[in-house]
């Protein structure tokens, strides 16, 4: 299907898994990703990640899509001050909160009005089974095995997102790509699902190929429930 036909495509259905495209640290490549029809767009602020974006260049993105998709900051144990201080400057829509934060923290995040995804995982603290501590926008589920915060590009068992509180929408990611997204959203039927390494040539660098087969792939798959949006 031509680039420019998708988006439109995706706008007749009227119930889809939302998408959002993460790790990204250029202007035109979070532009496209808009573009195509991702739902969220997702700047690391984590120092220790190899796409972690300087918040100059992370306003750049900001300014340019924001009218287009969330633009949404991931942290790493930030403070309340150093989350909203970045929000401020960079002009973000929703923050992602990817290590031991507390159910406070979200709370007094969401009381700002700012959409607020808590990560929680399969391996470690703090787990999927803990869901229903928080009162986030959104939970996202990802395995947390591995060196980095994030999912570290690790498949897991996408299923076990269905044995967990979903009063709330559910963010399905690990592992991701466009061979295997079909499958995922089929086992953990989330009403999201976030993708980072599985569109990458490198670190922070999408191929922008990758990104739209994915997409497509999302777009084009049936489902038998009705996803909840994210607010």
């Amino acid at each position: 299907m031509p680039e420019k036909h998708v988006k439109a495509a995706v706008n007749e259905k009227r119930f889809r898994v939302q998408i959002k495209i993460c790790g990204l640290t250029q202007v035109e490549q979070a532009l496209q990703c808009a573009h195509l029809g991702a739902d969220l767009i997702g700047l690391v602020f984590y120092p220790g990640s190899p796409r972690c974006v300087d918040r100059k260049r992370a306003r750049e993105i900001s300014s340019a899509v924001r009218s287009e998709a969330a633009v949404t900051g991931v942290f790493v144990n930030e403070t309340y001050q150093a989350v909203m201080e970045m929000v401020q400057f960079c002009g973000l829509s929703a923050v992602q909160l990817h290590g031991q934060e507390s159910p406070q923290l979200v709370r007094r995040l969401r009381n700002t009005g700012l959409m607020v995804l808590k990560a929680l995982f399969h391996v470690k603290r703090p787990f999927l089974h803990q869901a229903s501590d928080y009162d986030a926008s959104a939970i996202l589920m990802e395995c947390g095995a591995g060196r980095l915060p994030g999912g570290n590009a690790r498949a897991w068992d996408w299923a076990a997102a269905l044995n967990v509180d979903r009063s709330r929408p559910v963010v399905l990611a690990g592992g991701l790509n466009a061979k295997n997204i079909s499958r995922a959203i089929r086992l953990g039927k989330p009403d999201a699902v976030d993708v980072s390494s599985g569109v990458e040539q490198s670190p922070g660098v999408k191929d922008m190929d990758k990104v739209k087969a994915l997409i497509t792939a999302v777009h084009q798959i049936e489902i038998d429930y009705h996803p909840q949006k994210i607010r």
